[in-house]
């Protein structure tokens, strides 16, 4: 019995690992791929420097990347914190009330057939060119995956536990927070992972359009002085950025609602809803 239990061991074991050990053999072999097709084809540098190339300009050009670095960060987190606020309270209006809904859903719908490039020398008009209409344009950008992903969770809950909770006594407001919400975490953090990543792309919209500091800016610079090298350094530095930021978004999914992520990678859930339970609804009485 010692042989299978070392052999589910070691499977676990390489089931934990695996989601890092296959993107970096991808990415092994795309940087090689890379770096050989530049000396077959004999690529110039202005077009397409080789990988060592980047990685000596990321090490050189540092200090400059990483001063840039911050403003950008600032508007991505700024943005993406001010779409959850705004995005959730809209989501929970719009499944609570059907007025509030035919108020507001086909203006919320209307509103993103807007490019957001479009509005963002508006905004540079209204607010400058400070940070404040490049934390507007994340936050643009950002709040409608949100909004309708908490919609969709909200409204996903059976009946069934809807009927339970109310005939334990729970009104609407006890109802909603100890058996929708809970219920809706997992479209939720759906949401939140993919409103991060738009809040990075929202933010170095908002930089290309006007800024004098930025990463976006700093892409600018590189591109009118036909810096490739710079260009790619940066390009990969955003793209650290953005999995950085889906990594702690991810994190706070799987710390908030373990038992969701447990099923999610086959750690033995039943597939059903385990939240609610008579001793942990203890709903309020009170209309």
């Amino acid at each position: 019995m010692a042989a299978p239990t070392r052999s589910r061991r070691l499977r676990k074991l390489w089931g934990k690992i695996d989601a890092f050990v296959y993107p970096i053999l991808a990415l092994t072999l795309l940087v090689l791929a890379w770096h050989y097709a530049i000396e077959i084809f004999d690529v110039k540098k202005f077009i397409l420097p080789k990988p060592k190339a980047v990685l000596d300009t990321l090490i050189d050009d540092w200090p400059v990347i990483q001063r840039e670095m911050w403003p950008t960060i600032k508007e991505i987190v700024f943005g993406y914190l001010m779409a959850i606020a705004v995005g959730i309270p809209l989501a929970v209006g719009i499944v609570a009330s059907r007025v509030f809904e035919k108020m507001f859903y086909p203006l919320l719908v209307i509103s993103q057939t807007v490019p957001k490039i479009a509005i963002a020398p508006l905004l540079l008009v209204w607010f400058g060119f400070g940070t404040t209409p490049k934390i507007l344009i994340a936050f643009a950008i950002a709040f409608f995956p949100i909004v309708i992903d908490t919609v969709v969770g909200l409204r996903s809950v059976p009946e069934e536990m809807i009927d339970l909770a109310r005939a334990m006594g729970g009104n609407a407001v006890s109802v909603f927070r100890k058996v929708r919400f809970p219920y809706a975490l997992p479209n939720i953090f759906g949401g939140l992972k993919v409103a991060i990543t738009l809040a990075t792309i929202g933010a170095i919209v908002g930089e290309f359009v006007g800024s004098s500091e930025g990463l976006g800016h700093l892409l600018l610079i590189a591109s009118g002085r036909l810096d490739t090298t710079l260009l790619f350094a940066t390009i990969i530095v955003l793209s650290l950025l953005g999995i950085v930021f889906f990594l702690a978004v991810d994190l706070a999914e799987r710390l908030t609602i373990p038992w969701h992520t447990s099923q999610r990678q086959g750690g033995g859930g039943t597939g059903t809803f385990e939240v609610l339970s008579v001793e942990e609804l203890q709903l309020e009485s009170e209309v």
